[in-house]
């Protein structure tokens, strides 16, 4: 029987760090690390994400700039506030929320955040820079689960990890991270043939694919470590993307969904911004 990551306990204890390291810094700099969060529209989850990236500023110490935009702001608009944040020395972080309105070009918009303070980590050059071994600031989501990896004592080095999905977001950077750590990367996707076959020879698996159960729990091998980064709303609530009963009859350690990876998502941004207003004074 596995042991249950606590991502919820992880997570308190990675933001107390982040507090004491963000009171440091308002001390000796005399003003506190910023996190401008910018919203475009009425999309519910959205509105409900930053709210909770609010909440957490104001918990851990950092100051949060919040900028709720009509639905019909256009392009130009959006460009010229990015500018503004880029320019405002008292913003460290910018974060767009997505999914932006379908007249708004997302790519375009993340392009323009300056990559210093690119929080996400989307930007191409500090995507360049996790593809050269060399990260500045890394999207929150793989970050997070890294840091599960080393609280949890998880040896990466030589383990053979199958990463499910190929997002900018999760995939391609989970596996840029673990090869990091010297394990050995196979990353599948929708179109993957054998998908069960390659996930019983892993002894690392995380699921990112979107597509609830899709990862059946007889496909786990004795011994793995299970990172479920999944949240697919059903009409039984929400699930992952691992059948998470029949898998951790097998798995050494497994997340829980929900309560494992999504606590750490937005820590790592906290740990992103810190991490940028750092970089801002050095």
């Amino acid at each position: 029987m596995a042991i249950i990551i606590d991502g919820n306990e992880l997570s308190r204890k990675k933001r107390e760090d982040i507090k004491e390291q963000a009171a440091s810094f308002a001390t000796r700099y005399s003003r506190p690390a910023g996190l401008a969060v910018v919203l475009v529209g009425e999309d519910p989850a959205s509105a409900i994400y930053v709210r909770n990236k609010k909440k957490a500023c104001e918990n851990t110490g950092i100051r949060s700039f919040d900028y709720h935009l009509d639905v019909a702001t256009g392009r130009e608009e959006l460009l010229s506030l990015v500018k503004q944040l880029n320019g405002d020395p008292e913003v460290d972080g910018i974060l767009v929320q997505l999914p932006l309105p379908a007249h708004l070009d997302s790519q375009e918009i993340l392009l323009a955040i300056d990559p210093g303070k690119d929080v996400d980590g989307f930007h191409p050059y500090n995507m360049g820079r996790l593809l050269t071994g060399e990260p500045t600031l890394v999207p929150c989501t793989p970050a997070g689960i890294m840091c599960m990896f080393r609280e949890y004592q998880v040896e990466l080095k030589g383990k053979d990890a199958v990463v499910v999905g190929r997002s900018n977001i999760v995939g391609k950077p989970m596996a840029l991270l673990l090869m990091m750590e010297h394990a050995t990367v196979t990353i599948c996707h929708s179109r993957t043939r054998d998908l069960d076959r390659k996930v019983k020879a892993a002894d690392i698996v995380v699921a990112a694919i979107g597509k609830p159960d899709l990862i059946r729990g007889s496909w786990i091998r004795d011994g793995a470590v299970v990172i479920d980064v999944g949240m697919n709303r059903t009409d039984a609530g929400l699930k992952g993307d691992v059948e998470f009963e029949e898998a951790k009859n097998h798995a050494s350690l497994i997340t829980p969904v929900p309560g494992g990876v999504g606590p750490m998502t937005i820590t790592m941004l906290l740990d992103n911004t810190l991490r940028a207003a750092k970089s801002h004074v050095s």
